[in-house]
């Protein structure tokens, strides 16, 4: 076996969701996966494409009308032309597109920077290719990125031979986001260091106060996003991302994705094409439910004693336990998930940076969220 593998553990979102799988009465604000059903215009033109016998491979890259779909997508909300021939992939989920993007623009010996806390699938991708994540902790500017981290974080290891960073926003778990002139500031560092940009903004949809900007707006050419329609369209079954990149790096890229999965499923390419030409604002409407689900949250685990900032995006609450609690995450987790049949993931799965808080999904229905507060409040007035 790979001895990388040894140094790779199961993610800490599904080992703690699986270890209390058991308990019964469980309320579960766990998995960051859409509550809603898929749009029935998008499961409708599945059935017709299996009607239509769409039961053959697309093109590796992915069915050219969806592909040209993403491109028309691309560049009316973003503002971003990619070209749909040699500039976009479409992949199983985000996460394969993560996965080729790290695999084909790392070398064994390089090092990438990681902000933390940190969505626990990244690093192990990292490990399995022998690439070293140097870990920015941005805990202390209320998790914000900026280019004076950057700086600092390559000052501390100039043995590393740094070549990229992973920029994930809006964020998993803590909901913050970058705009504008941030974003510009970020870019003009990471061309000053001369770092590829991995943008994981599968979240670009889902936020509350402001439109979504992407880095590959101030720095494309050396951009890789990752996207799809897992989180956009409730369609995380479906796995179906999107990868927009240089043609020269997106070219290289299709080897990679071309000997791992030949291409997405084709059924599924058919529901994306739906999804982006006749539902390209399907995420606005649940986004309107996700606002108000956040506000409710935030002050109910205020009232609670637990301090978090309002998320600017995604559905996600990583709250600061109290004090009494914060010493050990997963602890609190799961004698919270015992007593009182409430799962919620520990801080310590999204890294070192994450201990002492906890995050709670809000992609649960109402009566859930109440539900849960219900019982967060008995565990912390008890304990």
């Amino acid at each position: 076996m790979n001895p990388a593998l040894n140094h790779i553990a199961i993610s800490g979102i599904r080992r703690f969701n699986d270890a209390v799988n058991g308990i019964p009465d469980m309320v579960r604000l766990t998995l960051g996966e859409p509550d809603f059903t898929t749009p029935e215009h998008i499961k409708q033109a599945a059935i017709q494409a299996i009607q239509a016998d769409y039961s053959h491979y697309t093109a590796n890259a992915g069915d050219p009308e969806l592909r040209a779909a993403v491109a028309a997508t691309w560049q009316r909300k973003y503002a971003l032309h990619y070209d749909p021939d040699d500039e976009i992939l479409v992949t199983v989920g985000a996460t394969e597109a993560i996965a080729i993007a790290l695999q084909g623009l790392c070398t064994p010996g390089d090092a990438v920077l990681v902000p933390a806390p940190v969505y626990p699938g990244y690093i192990p991708l990292l490990t399995l290719h022998h690439v070293t994540p140097i870990i920015i902790d941005t805990r202390a500017n209320a998790f914000r990125l900026t280019p004076e981290l950057i700086d600092d974080a390559i000052a501390a290891h100039p043995e590393a031979h740094i070549t990229g960073i992973i920029l994930n926003y809006p964020n998993n778990p803590t909901g913050i986001t970058y705009q504008k002139d941030a974003l510009q500031a970020l870019a003009a560092t990471c061309r000053r260091h001369d770092l590829f940009i991995l943008a994981d903004e599968i979240y670009a949809e889902l936020t509350y106060d402001q439109a979504h900007v992407s880095i590959a707006r101030f720095a494309q050419e050396r951009t890789v996003i990752i996207s799809g329609l897992s989180k956009s369209h409730a369609m995380t079954g479906w796995r179906i991302g999107f990868l927009l990149a240089p043609a020269a790096i997106t070219q290289a890229l299709k080897k990679i994705h071309q000997y791992t999965v030949t291409a997405a499923t084709t059924v599924a390419q058919r529901a994306g094409i739906e999804a982006l030409v006749n539902g390209a604002d399907d995420g606005a409407k649940m986004r309107v439910i996700y606002q108000k689900r956040r506000d409710y949250l935030r002050q109910a685990l205020a009232d609670l004693g637990f301090q978090a900032i309002a998320p600017e995006g995604a559905f996600y609450l990583f709250a600061r336990l109290p004090d009494r609690f914060a010493a050990d995450s997963a602890a609190f987790c799961t004698a919270l998930a015992h007593a009182d049949h409430l799962a919620l993931i520990p801080g310590a799965a999204f890294g070192d940076a994450g201990e002492g808080y906890v995050r709670l999904s809000y992609a649960a229905s109402e009566t859930q969220l109440r539900e849960a507060v219900t019982r967060l409040g008995h565990y912390v007035t008890t304990h």
